[in-house]
């Protein structure tokens, strides 16, 4: 187990671990406890009753952050002819076919998210072992298995943003940056939740949204009263 830092150590005591916190108190705290030099992301950890092993648990799915992410995201897209003038026009940063798919099997990955028309999904498919473990692998349930590209460029730029539950129940997800307005990251937060609750699988049991802490990338995690969580 790695040891703490001093810096690490100081912020975990500053933050009483047992107490719940309302939402608003939460994202207060994290914005205090993000110190560093950079711009901290404000990140949201929820635990929820699902077992991602069985199908009908999987939990998964995107949701556009009214407020952005304050992140640049870099977007490549598979695409042809006026498809691919349509993607560039968007403002996708990788454009290609054949010479894209050779990149990439060179080690060279210069995008965030990957957008495909639905006709290069054989060459993708090819794909299917890099891009996977990465993320990043085009998804029609996504919506970056299209052939609206420009739609999907825009969103992808505009501050959308994927959710995946992790094997131990878990979805992690950054909500914005610690320079963002305390509303701003509120509206995203209840954003996400919102898309998450409504993407309850038909297998889940129980009481579905369990625990839920806010944290700075490098601060302590702060817990939150579910009680304050629509749909908990």
């Amino acid at each position: 187990m790695a040891k703490l830092t001093k810096k690490a150590k100081t912020l975990a005591t500053a933050v009483d671990t047992l107490k719940l916190h309302g939402i608003d108190e939460a994202i207060a705290l994290a914005k205090t406890h993000a110190t560093s030099k950079f711009d901290e992301t404000i990140e949201v950890a929820l635990n929820l009753g699902v077992d991602p092993r069985h199908a009908d648990q999987m939990v998964r799915g995107v949701v556009t952050l009214p407020k952005g992410t304050g992140k640049t995201v870099r977007v490549g897209v598979f695409a042809r002819g006026a498809k691919a003038d349509e993607a560039t026009a968007a403002g996708a940063d990788v454009v290609g076919a054949e010479d894209l798919m050779d990149a990439i099997q060179g080690g060279k990955i210069d995008f965030d998210r990957c957008i495909a028309t639905p006709d290069m999904m054989g060459l993708v498919g090819r794909l299917g072992k890099i891009l996977g473990p990465k993320g990043l692998m085009p998804n029609p349930k996504l919506g970056t298995v299209t052939m609206n590209v420009a739609a999907a460029v825009e969103a992808a730029k505009g501050g959308q943003v994927e959710y995946r539950v992790e094997k131990a129940g878990i979805i992690h997800s950054g909500i914005g940056k610690a320079s963002f307005p305390a509303e701003d990251l509120r509206a995203n937060f209840d954003a996400l939740v919102d898309a998450v609750v409504k993407a309850k699988p038909s297998g889940a049991k129980g009481k579905y949204v369990r625990k839920v802490a806010l944290s700075s990338s490098m601060g302590p995690g702060i817990k939150v009263d579910t009680a304050e969580v629509a749909g908990a």
